[in-house]
């Protein structure tokens, strides 16, 4: 994956603005049905919404409560779609769901409840439909909850994923098939011709250079941006959703909670050998720019978590914290949690089209539908793929004798158990390039912090092949290191050293990279 500014010269038949998950599924889908595709995200790829999520691929349970069964159906026919394409990219992942004496809701409405959602997703395998468990099993496995009042429980199956490396893919993909990918790239203004948009005024944010690109159709995936303009404003509502990272807890499933404060659904998930606390759902109405992490959001988690964990957590345990902004289609629900998670396609007076709300869950079958619309007035008729189609670094064999040769020959490697899980899970089939650099020089196998799952190799490997920019590209999304591990001075200037000589870094560009990451 190479940035290449000067390949943005041409007449598109599509041009899409917006690289998060929802420009990303639109791109690699326009591209397998054969049309000329740009796409040009203003920052780097996923680094808005689209690297600030539960990191969930799920049906969303809690939507039954609002009678949303077209949505959780929508969404759970799609984690079984992308269970079954992308393996390595999305895994299952089980959910525990205790009741207390006084809880909400009693064990017979749960039960009803998931009988319900593994109905409407057709039933799925073992692995994924719900298991009942009295209290003392229940607490086998989740040990570190409180155990008074608590009535039993059950676990369900839903999938996780990592957001950021989900939507890269998606650009490699589409830049397999022809496609031309720019990050740094942002929209200076919609061209028109007799009232019609016909292409953008490009400009690198790298060196400032403009360029005019045409484009026969052209659609805004700019997500939480939708709100800067007056008009399409009106269109959608903005929620904002935070998420702490704190140690690891005794177990690998995660778990749905209740708030008791507000009686707001949480989860606390395991990923890359931390915990994901989250998520808040608060209406915003600031700078979209400029969404931060508040003390009020951080005692809201710990409040909400510590009510049902035998040991608290404090300040203290929180490693790092990051904010996202929901894009939601306009409602008069009172409170965001109750406002539709679903998707819509608007198109402007001058034929813009815009992509507004969604989940990462849905959003390759919206993305779809996006692509349909497209098709229309350009005559093209092709069906979508990337529905049955594998993503573009899945393994070509079976998965779990792949997974476990892959294994095996890290092992042989010297890398770590778990950090060659994490390597599979981010890399897929390319995960040998890894091995290759790790082969060549086997100190490379070694952890970049000894607590986090993530090898020099990887990092190196990412800088090289992975359209890296800027440092904070590789330590927030290619690597989520920034949000595991509390990188001081000497960590960042490491790994800015480490990766200099692949981005022809000199001293002083060095210095800035490890000055912005550190702000």
């Amino acid at each position: 994956m190479k940035r290449d500014f000067s390949a943005l010269q041409s007449e598109f038949d599509l041009l899409i603005c917006g690289g998060g998950i929802y420009g990303a599924w639109t791109a690699y889908d326009a591209a397998l049905r054969g049309l000329s595709v740009a796409l040009v995200e203003q920052g780097d790829w996923a680094s808005a919404t689209s690297s600030a999520s539960s990191k969930l691929i799920h049906g969303g349970l809690r939507y039954l409560e609002t009678y949303d069964f077209k949505l959780v159906k929508k969404a759970l026919t799609e984690r079984q779609r992308l269970l079954r394409i992308a393996p390595h990219r999305v895994w299952p992942l089980r959910f525990g769901v205790p009741v207390y004496a006084d809880s909400r809701n009693g064990m017979l409405k749960l039960k009803a409840g998931l009988t319900l959602y593994d109905a409407l997703a057709g039933f799925p395998p073992d692995g994924i439909r719900h298991y009942r468990f009295a209290a003392q099993n229940f607490l086998a496995h989740f040990p570190f909850l409180v155990t008074p009042g608590l009535r039993g429980g059950y676990t369900y199956g839903d999938a996780q994923t990592d957001d950021a490396r989900l939507v890269l893919e998606l650009v490699a993909g589409a830049l397999a098939h022809g496609a031309v990918c720019v990050n740094y790239t942002s929209v200076v203004a919609w061209d028109e011709t007799d009232g019609r948009v016909c292409g953008a005024t490009l400009r690198d944010e790298e060196s400032g250079a403009l360029r005019s690109v045409r484009a026969r159709q052209c659609v805004s995936a700019s997500g939480q941006w939708l709100a800067t303009n007056e008009t399409e404003r009106a269109w959608c509502r903005l929620s904002k959703g935070v998420h702490l990272v704190l140690p690891a807890l005794p177990t690998r499933e995660a778990i749905l909670l209740t708030a008791k404060q507000d009686g707001r659904v949480f989860f606390i998930i395991p990923w890359y050998g931390r915990t994901l606390l989250g998520t808040t759902d608060t209406d915003y109405r600031g700078e979209v720019n400029r969404v931060a992490v508040e003390a009020a959001d951080i005692d809201y988690l710990l409040a909400a978590a510590n009510g049902y964990l035998q040991k608290q957590w404090t300040r203290e345990d929180v490693i790092a914290s990051y904010a996202g902004l929901r894009v939601m289609k306009q409602s008069d629900a009172a409170h965001p949690s109750a406002a539709s998670r679903d998707w819509e396609i608007k198109t402007s007076a001058n034929g813009l089209h815009h992509s507004v709300g969604g989940k990462l869950t849905s959003a390759r079958e919206d993305a779809a539908a996006i692509v349909d619309t497209v098709c229309a007035p350009l005559g093209v008729s092709t069906a979508g793929t990337s529905g049955t189609r594998a993503l573009p670094w899945a393994p070509q064999t079976d998965f779990s004798a792949w997974s476990a040769d892959v294994t095996a020959r890290a092992q042989q490697l010297g890398i770590d158990t778990e950090s060659a899980l994490w390597l599979l899970r981010r890399h897929g089939s390319r995960v040998e390039q890894v091995f290759e650099l790790v082969a060549a020089t086997p100190q490379r196998a070694v952890r970049i912090v000894p607590e986090v799952p993530l090898i020099e190799a990887d990092l190196l490997w990412c800088a090289q092949d992975e359209m890296v920019l800027h440092l904070s590209d590789l330590l927030r999304r290619r690597l989520p290191l920034l949000i595991l591990a509390r990188l001081d001075e000497t960590a960042l200037r490491r790994c800015a050293e480490m990766i200099a000589p692949l981005l022809a870094w000199e001293a002083a560009r060095v210095e800035r990279e490890v000055a912005a990451c550190r702000t």
